[in-house]
């Protein structure tokens, strides 16, 4: 038995396996954050913290004694919870495939949003730092203009280039802001999202939770994802309706290096 308490859950294995299938499709679309930044692990649920390497002077025990205290940052551990019907597991054990893991669903599209948010913008009871927290660069302002992207996003690579940050670039924007550059066309008939991947080297993310966008290298090295226990799914209880279920993880963030982002706001 481990934290999950699968065991316990009235699911056969046939009824796991569609749970399981149905977030490996629905979770991956959501997590931007894993595309652009380096990651470590899993470690599993016991790795605790990650060592910063650093340490902070404390008084020692008795006299002519020094004493340091190793500095880490602890992991964080998100959960989302759902609901699956008992009928439709047992509907899983005759073959149904068409379960409607609704709740499912959204609990993969939350836990993902928490994840991108922590990544990119922070999360202050955490201690994590996002990348738009720790850039050592200024904002760059992105306007209302569709068709003048291009030069922000171009400014953003030669901030970075001129800081000693090499490229391939890669670029994190908000769902609305991207369904915008997908569809929009710049005079010539190129599709603004080539134009901007050509400037970049690099991806254009469509990244849940990001507010305006992100420049960043992916030359590695400078943003890593610290991973514990990768998303899983586990065991709450249930009555004679429905099984409660959560799906968890657990990770630190660190960006390594200030130099190696730009954010990019909508307005000043």
């Amino acid at each position: 038995m481990n934290h999950l308490h699968r065991e316990l859950a009235p699911i056969s294995q046939v009824g796991w396996d569609a749970i399981d299938q149905e977030a490996k499709v629905r979770v991956p679309v959501h997590l931007a954050a894993r595309k652009l930044v380096d990651f470590a692990g899993p470690h599993g649920w016991s790795h605790s913290a990650t060592n910063l390497g650093r340490t902070v002077k404390i008084s020692g025990p008795s006299a002519g004694v020094a004493a340091a205290q190793r500095r880490v940052l602890p992991l964080v551990e998100l959960r989302a919870e759902f609901k699956v019907s008992r009928p439709k597991m047992d509907d899983a054990e005759r073959g149904a495939t068409d379960l409607g893991l609704g709740e499912l669903d959204e609990a993969a599209r939350q836990i993902a949003l928490g994840e991108n948010v922590t990544v990119f913008h922070g999360h202050e009871a955490s201690g994590i730092e996002g990348i738009t927290k720790s850039t050592s660069h200024e904002p760059i302002v992105l306007g209302q203009d569709m068709e003048r992207y291009p030069n922000a996003v171009a400014r953003a690579t030669d901030v970075l280039r001129q800081a000693g940050i090499d490229g391939p670039y890669g670029l994190a924007i908000g769902p609305e802001i991207y369904t915008a550059i997908v569809e929009t066309t710049e005079h010539g008939g190129h599709l603004l999202l080539d134009h901007l991947r050509q400037i970049l080297g690099g991806p254009v993310v469509w990244a849940p939770g990001v507010e305006g966008g992100i420049v960043l290298s992916l030359r590695g090295g400078d943003f890593l994802f610290d991973c514990g226990q990768d998303l899983s799914i586990g065991y709450v209880d249930h009555d004679t309706d429905v099984v409660r279920l959560y799906i968890e993880e657990s990770f630190a963030f660190r960006a390594l290096e200030p130099d190696a982002a730009v954010a990019l706001r909508l307005s000043p």
